[in-house]
Parts: structure tokens; sequence; C-alpha cells
């Protein structure tokens, strides 16, 4: 049974991340979704809201666990939960040598784990968490880019 941790901020999940999940699904046995925990990072959702919203968008999926986690290397947190693989997404050309790196000192860290990067779909390569919330913010429409209920989510907690 492979298991694979996907982590990052996810504030907000996107279907960028969704997809990513979606496609490993496939590929992999039993998929964890961490949420990182990183207090001096300004977030729109706290921690248990993003694990509800992510929990929303893949319960059509029977091989997902969310988890949280906080003050470990990801690298160190895939070891202690057992998985063998860590998923990446890739957007473009700086994600993938940003990525490289990190999967770099992670083999020298961990080197039984390996990182598996999928690359993002054309219509979604340029969707961030961050510009999301900037277009959300001025009024933007975001429904093509985040699941229904994370889009819900955010007009609420701006008051939109």
């Amino acid at each position: 049974m492979t298991k694979a941790l996907f982590a990052g901020s996810f504030d907000p999940f996107t279907n960028g991340h969704l997809n990513t999940v979606e496609r490993s699904a496939l590929i992999f046995d039993e998929i964890i979704i961490a949420v990182a925990i990183n207090p001096s990072k300004e977030r729109l959702f706290s921690v248990t809201e993003k694990i509800k919203l992510i929990e929303g968008a893949t319960e059509h999926l029977s091989n997902i666990k969310i988890i949280s986690f906080s003050e470990s290397l990801t690298v160190n947190v895939a070891k202690e939960l057992g998985a063998e693989v860590m998923i990446r997404g890739v957007r473009s050309v700086r994600d993938y040598e940003y990525e490289t790196e990190i999967a770099n000192m992670n083999k020298y860290i961990e080197p039984e784990i390996e990182t598996f990067l999928l690359i993002a779909k054309p219509e979604l390569s340029y969707v961030s968490s961050s510009l999301i919330k900037e277009v959300v913010e001025f009024g933007g429409d975001v429904s093509k880019f985040v699941p229904e209920n994370v889009e819900k989510a955010m007009k609420k907690k701006l008051n939109i």
C-alpha cells in the first residue's frame, strides 16, 4: 500500500489543489492532505476551517485523510506518518526549480521518501491561493478556480 503526503497551507484550497489530489488518488492507495500551520503567515481561514473546506471539496474521494501539522519539516511528517511519497504540484518553470531544490534536500534528509511532481493542468497553471484571495477581495469571480464550498466560505468571510 503506497501512502502519499500532499502538504500545503491551502489558504484557500483551489481547484489546482483539488485536481492534484484527484489525480494522485488514482495513483496512490492513500493520500494524506497535511494542512501546514504557519503562525507567521497571514491567513484567511483557520486550520479548522481549512480542514472542513478540504473535507467538503474531497468528499467524493474515498482514500483521503486530512491532518494538520506545525513546527516540523514536511519530510519528517511524511516519515512519521509512514508516507513513502510526497506529492507536489508544479505550475511553472519557477515552481519546478523551487520544488527540485526542496526535493533534493528532502532526499538528503530522508533518502527513502520520494517526491512526486505533478504538472498542473494548463487552465489551472496560473492559479495561486494568494491570487485567488486578491481577486475575491476586489469582487472578482473565482468560481472556475476554487471548489463551490470554498468560494461561498470566502465570500462569507470577506462579507461579499
